[in-house]
């Protein structure tokens, strides 16, 4: 493939904005979706474990890679277990742009656990970058909190709680990536899959919910969801980030949060002020400044 001036279109760019642009329909599958939080992200995990099970039994991978693996996937997918309740109802409560754009504060989290548990020192971008944020989150959801119903101030704390969980899956995913027998990226969001939709059943179990999916829309879109969100999106993201430059990574995986939200307006008439635009460019823009202030950058949230 190539661009209009002839030379060779990257394909890690290439790879990680089709990942991108898929992991953005993600909270619009949810909402598509008649059914719980709780099951949505079951079956998001559910699925998407076949059809990474599927790609790996294609290759003829090795399974098993140790004890140590399974320990640090098993705890990786505590969080991503906790990540995922905590979104889906997110959604539920402030939509699919909102929710997404506050589980992005991920970026910020992650280098001030790396500065408390390994030492590493955080630039001007990244100090610049976390008032600007908050200020951007003020104004997408409003100065005067008190007015906000409590079912919206619910999703805003589903959301920043989104981040925190997020935050831990990505630490305890760089100790497994960093393991001696490291496993490669469909083997290791295999293992995290299973495990995660093991522990979503439980909570299913305990809650009395029904994994009976109620119609062939909902269907659909979970199968929507593991397929393209799950696998394919999560996939092309993690095997082209290290080929690519830090701040075009970062740029690039703004398009995961900013669709979010451009979908949410498009597909459920969700109303925005031009103040909450100003303040959805302005989050977006720190987020940019956050994942770009250290050299390499994460794979984007949810």
């Amino acid at each position: 493939m190539r661009v209009d001036n002839g030379r060779p279109l990257n394909p890690a760019m290439m790879g990680t904005t089709i990942g991108a642009m898929m992991i953005s329909f993600s909270a619009v599958w949810v909402k598509l979706a008649h059914v719980t939080p709780t099951v949505s992200a079951f079956y998001r995990v559910f699925f998407g474990g076949v059809f990474l099970m599927a790609i790996l039994i294609a290759r003829r991978e090795k399974l098993w890679r140790g004890w140590h693996c399974l320990k640090l996937s098993l705890l990786a997918a505590i969080f991503f277990a906790l990540d995922l309740y905590t979104w889906h109802r997110s959604i539920a409560y402030v939509g699919p742009g909102l929710a997404t754009i506050l589980g992005n504060f991920e970026v910020f989290l992650v280098p001030l656990v790396g500065v408390l548990l390994f030492g590493e020192r955080l630039n001007l971008r990244f100090v610049l970058a976390v008032p600007l944020a908050v200020a951007g989150l003020f104004m997408i959801v409003g100065i005067h909190w008190e007015q906000l119903s409590p079912d919206y101030r619910t999703g805003i704390y589903y959301g920043l709680s989104t981040a925190l969980f997020y935050t831990g899956f990505l630490i305890v995913l760089r100790k497994l990536q960093s393991h001696a027998s490291k496993p490669s990226a469909a083997l290791s969001l295999m293992v995290v899959s299973f495990s995660t939709a093991f522990y979503l059943a439980l909570e299913m179990i305990r809650t009395d919910e029904s994994f009976a999916i109620p119609d062939v829309q909902s269907g659909l879109s979970l199968v929507a969801l593991g397929l393209m969100c799950q696998t394919l999106g999560w996939l092309l993201i993690t095997r082209s980030l290290p080929r690519i430059p830090a701040a075009i990574a970062g740029l690039i995986l703004l398009l995961q949060p900013s669709l979010s939200f451009v979908w949410d307006v498009l597909f459920f008439n969700r109303a925005t002020s031009t103040m909450a635009w100003a303040g959805v460019i302005l989050a977006l823009s720190a987020i940019y400044l956050g994942a770009t202030s250290c050299r390499k950058v994460s794979a984007t949230s949810v």
